[in-house]
C-alpha cells in the first residue's frame, strides 16, 4: 500500500501543471493572472480576453477548420502559416504560373484572390453553462441519451445567445463532458489571399526538416478577411469590403528576446493528457507503429513521383505535405513516449489511483481502472480497422474514393430519372471527375495502391476485413500487385475517356455495368464493411469507453482537489505561457533558441527541391541588405519556445509581455512530438518564425511595403543610459 501511494504523489506530479504546461480557457485567465504576471507578463486577464472592450482576443482567428490566424493590419489583414494556406497556394498555381514555387504578392485589393469555402471565425465569448447542463443529465444515460439531453438542453441557451444577432454558437463539452462551455462565435465568408513566399522560402527544408530543430523556413502567409458593405459576413462579391478589425496585434521590431516572457493565444486541436494505459498502449504497440508503415509506403511512391515532373508536383503537393506531416510527428511521439517510460508510468499511476480511491471509500473510483481494462479488450480491434481504414482509403489510392461517390447515382439512377434529376447527376460527377484526373496521376495512384495493400492485410483483423479481398488468394494466387493491375486495367474509374463514355447514355443498362466495375466493387467493399462493421462497433464501445473516462478524470479532481487540472485541448480557444529559450533534449545535445538566414544559406543545395534557396534571397544575404530587421549583423529566422502546443496552434501568434507579436508558431520540435500525451517541460519547445524575418520578407525580399502602412509596427525600447550631471566647483 504504501509503495502504491508513492507511486501515486509521484505521478500525480506529472499531473500537476508544471512550468509551462496547460492550455489555459481565456475565461479563466483571471485565475491565473498573478503567476504570468510574476513571469513576465505586462498585460491584466482583462486585456487578454474581455467581452466589453476589444482585447486580445479579437485579433485571434480559426483560419479555415484546423489553424489558427491573427490580425496585424488595420483593414483585416491576417497572418497564418503557409502550409496553413497551403491548399489556397495551390489551387490558384498552374504549371505556368506556379504560385507555389514562385510565390505571390498582390500590389492592391484588387490583385488579391478568392478562396471558395474558406472562412475565417473569431470568438465573441465563452461562458461556462455547466450549471445549466449537468444537473438536469439523469444517471444511468447512455452516452447517445446523454448527447440527445445535452443538445435539448442547450438549445434555449444558444438561442438565448444568438437570437437577434448574425453570431452563431455552440455548447461545448470539456473534461470528457463534466463541464460545459457556451462558445458565440462570428464567421466570415470572403477571405482572400494576399501573399506568400515561394516554397523555398516559405517550405524551406520540407520534409527532411519537419519537426525538426534548428530550423530555418519561414513558414507564413497573408489573407485578408473582407465584409459586405454593412461590415457583416457576406459571401464572396466585388462590392465586399476589408474587414475592420476590433484589435490589431502590434508587431514587435524588437523581435523575441532570450529568457523574456512569451505566450500563445490560438485555436489547438487535440490533446490527450489523461489517457489511460491502455489507450497509450494501444498508440505505443499498434496505432503508431501500422500508420507509420503504410505512410512510410505511400511516400515512397508520392516522393519519387513529384520529383519526376512540375505536373506531377503541383498534384501531389497537398496530399504529400499532409501524410508527411503525421507521419514524421508519429515517429517522433514514439520515440518520445518510449523515452518518458510513459506507458509504465501510466500503468503505475493507475495502481496506485485505485488504491487511494478504495482507501477514501470511493469504490465506483477504483472500479472504473479495471472498467477501462475490459473495455479496451473490445475496443482495440474496431480501432485497429477504423484506422486503417483512414489511411487506406483517405490518404491512399484516391480512385476509391472516386468510385465510391458514384453509389448515390448508381442506385438511385431510377429515382433521379423519375424525378427529372438524372441530368444533374450525371453532370455533377462528370464534373467532379473531370477535377479528379486533372489532380490525379492514375499510374502514381496504382502504385500507392499497391504498396499499402500488403500492409493493410497484415494488420486489419480477419473478421473485419472487406470481402472483396478474398479474391486476391481465390483468383491472383495472393499476389497484391496483380490483383491491383487487374482492376486498374478492367475498370472506367483508371480512365477519364471510359468514364465519360460510360456516362454519355446513363441508362439503366448502363448503370448495372457501373455497379459491376471492378474499382467501384472493390470501394463500395471498403466503405460498406466499414460503415456496416467497424464504425458502429467502434462508436458503441468508444461511447462506453467515454462514460468511464468522465468518470476516471472526475475521480482525480474529486481525489486530489488541491491539484490544478486543465482541459484537454478541442479546438477551442486556448492561451498558453512559458519563454523564449532553448533546450537540451538528450544528453550530449543542447538547441540554442535562435537560427539566422546564415543558416538558410548554409543549407541551400542548389535545385533541390527541399534546400534550394532562391536567388533574390542569396543576393540580399550577400549584400546584407536586411532593412531595419537585421540584429547582430545577420538577419533572425526562427526561434524555439516553451509554449504548451499541439496542430491547431499553428499559425498562432506568438507574444511578448506586452502583448506584442514577436513570432508566427508553426510547429514543435521532434522531441516534443508526444506532448499531446505526456508534456516534458525540460524538452518541449514549439518553433516560431521571427517577427523580424517575417517583415523582411514583406518589405525587402516582396517589395510589398504598401502592407506595413496598414500594421502598427513598435520600435524596440530604448535602452537606459546614464546621464552625466555637470560638476559644479
Amino acid at each position: 500500500m504504501q509503495r502504491s501511494l508513492l507511486a501515486l504523489a509521484v505521478y500525480v506530479m506529472a499531473f500537476t501543471v508544471r512550468a509551462h504546461e496547460g492550455m489555459w480557457l481565456p475565461t479563466l485567465l483571471k485565475g491565473i493572472e498573478g503567476d504570468m504576471q510574476a513571469a513576465g507578463l505586462k498585460l491584466t486577464a482583462e486585456d487578454i480576453y474581455s467581452i466589453n472592450k476589444g482585447s486580445l482576443k479579437d485579433a485571434i482567428v480559426l483560419f479555415g477548420g484546423g489553424c489558427t490566424a491573427e490580425v496585424i493590419g488595420s483593414q483585416g489583414l491576417i497572418l497564418t502559416n503557409h502550409h496553413c494556406g497551403f491548399g489556397a497556394i495551390t489551387d490558384h498555381s498552374t504549371v505556368e504560373n506556379d504560385l507555389l514555387r514562385n510565390g505571390f504578392w498582390a500590389k492592391d485589393l484588387g490583385q488579391e484572390l478568392r478562396n471558395p469555402g474558406l472562412t475565417a471565425t473569431f470568438v465573441i465569448r465563452m461562458e461556462d453553462v455547466t450549471d445549466r447542463i449537468v444537473p438536469q443529465l439523469e444517471a444511468g444515460q447512455t452516452e447517445a441519451q446523454r448527447r440527445e439531453a445535452v443538445t435539448r438542453l442547450s438549445a434555449p441557451i444558444i438561442k438565448e445567445a444568438t437570437e437577434g444577432t448574425h453570431y452563431a454558437a455552440v455548447v461545448r463539452p470539456f473534461n470528457y463532458g463534466n463541464s460545459y462551455y457556451l462558445i458565440v462565435t462570428e464567421t466570415f465568408r470572403d477571405v482572400r489571399l494576399v501573399g506568400a513566399p515561394p516554397d523555398g522560402i516559405g517550405k524551406f527544408g520540407g520534409d527532411t526538416d519537419n519537426w525538426m530543430w534548428p530550423r530555418h523556413n519561414a513558414d507564413m502567409s497573408l489573407f485578408r478577411i473582407y465584409t459586405g458593405p454593412d461590415g457583416k459576413p457576406a459571401d464572396p462579391a466585388d462590392a465586399n469590403i476589408p474587414f475592420k478589425p476590433r484589435h490589431v496585434l502590434p508587431m514587435s521590431l524588437e523581435g523575441p528576446q532570450e529568457g523574456e516572457f512569451a505566450m500563445i493565444f490560438g485555436f489547438p486541436g487535440s490533446t490527450q493528457r489523461y489517457l489511460s494505459s491502455f489507450a497509450v498502449e494501444y498508440v505505443m504497440e499498434k496505432a503508431d507503429p501500422m500508420r507509420i508503415a503504410m505512410r512510410t509506403a505511400s511516400l515512397g511512391v508520392i516522393d519519387a513521383a513529384m520529383r519526376s515532373n512540375d505536373r506531377t508536383r503541383l498534384q501531389y503537393a497537398d496530399k504529400q505535405a499532409g501524410i508527411s506531416n503525421a507521419w514524421k510527428k508519429w515517429i517522433g511521439e514514439l520515440r518520445g513516449l518510449k523515452e518518458l517510460n510513459t506507458l509504465q508510468r501510466k500503468r503505475d499511476y493507475e495502481t496506485a489511483y485505485a488504491a487511494q480511491a478504495r482507501e477514501k471509500g470511493q469504490d465506483h473510483y477504483a472500479a472504473v481502472i479495471d472498467q477501462l481494462r475490459t473495455l479496451y479488450g473490445e475496443y482495440i480491434p474496431y480501432a485497429t480497422a477504423r484506422d486503417l481504414f483512414v489511411e487506406m482509403v483517405y490518404y491512399g489510392p484516391d480512385v476509391l474514393r472516386l468510385a465510391d461517390g458514384f453509389q448515390d447515382l448508381i442506385d438511385g439512377h431510377e429515382k433521379l430519372r423519375a424525378e427529372g434529376k438524372l441530368a444533374q447527376a450525371v453532370s455533377d460527377r462528370l464534373a467532379g471527375a473531370e477535377g479528379y484526373f486533372k489532380n490525379h496521376d492514375v499510374a502514381v495512384d496504382k502504385a500507392v495502391f499497391k504498396a499499402l495493400l500488403p500492409i493493410y492485410r497484415k494488420h486489419i483483423p480477419a473478421a473485419l476485413a472487406p470481402a472483396v479481398l478474398r479474391e486476391i488468394d481465390t483468383k491472383y494466387k495472393g499476389s497484391t500487385d496483380a490483383w491491383v493491375d487487374a482492376l486498374y486495367a478492367r475498370s472506367v474509374f483508371a480512365d477519364e475517356i471510359r468514364l465519360k463514355a460510360a456516362l454519355r447514355n446513363p441508362s439503366a443498362k448502363a448503370m448495372q455495368k457501373l455497379a459491376a466495375d471492378p474499382l467501384y466493387r472493390v470501394a463500395r467493399s471498403f466503405f460498406s464493411t466499414f460503415l456496416d462493421q467497424v464504425r458502429p462497433q467502434h462508436a458503441a464501445v468508444g461511447d462506453r469507453i467515454e462514460t468511464a473516462m468522465r468518470t476516471y478524470v472526475k475521480g482525480m479532481m474529486e481525489l486530489y482537489p488541491e491539484k490544478t487540472y486543465w482541459p484537454d485541448a478541442n479546438s477551442t480557444l486556448r492561451l498558453s505561457y512559458g519563454q523564449v529559450e532553448g533546450s537540451r533534449p538528450r544528453d550530449g545535445v543542447t538547441y540554442e533558441p535562435f537560427t539566422t538566414l546564415d543558416g538558410v544559406i548554409a543549407k541551400h543545395v542548389p535545385g533541390d527541391p527541399e534546400f534550394n534557396v532562391p536567388q533574390r534571397l542569396i543576393d540580399l544575404h550577400k549584400a546584407k541588405d536586411y532593412g531595419r530587421y537585421g540584429a547582430n549583423g545577420t538577419l533572425p529566422v526562427c526561434f524555439t519556445s516553451s509554449l504548451h502546443t499541439t496542430g491547431g496552434n499553428s499559425g498562432s501568434p506568438v507574444l511578448n509581455g506586452r502583448g506584442e507579436l514577436i513570432g508566427l508558431n508553426f510547429d514543435r520540435t521532434w522531441e516534443s512530438t508526444m506532448s499531446d500525451i505526456q508534456f516534458d517541460p525540460a524538452k518541449c519547445r514549439n518553433i516560431c518564425v521571427d517577427v523580424r524575418y517575417i517583415l523582411f520578407l514583406i518589405d525587402i525580399y516582396a517589395d510589398a511595403d504598401h502592407l506595413l502602412k496598414e500594421m502598427t509596427i513598435v520600435e524596440p525600447p530604448v535602452a537606459p543610459h546614464t546621464i552625466e550631471l555637470p560638476i559644479h566647483r
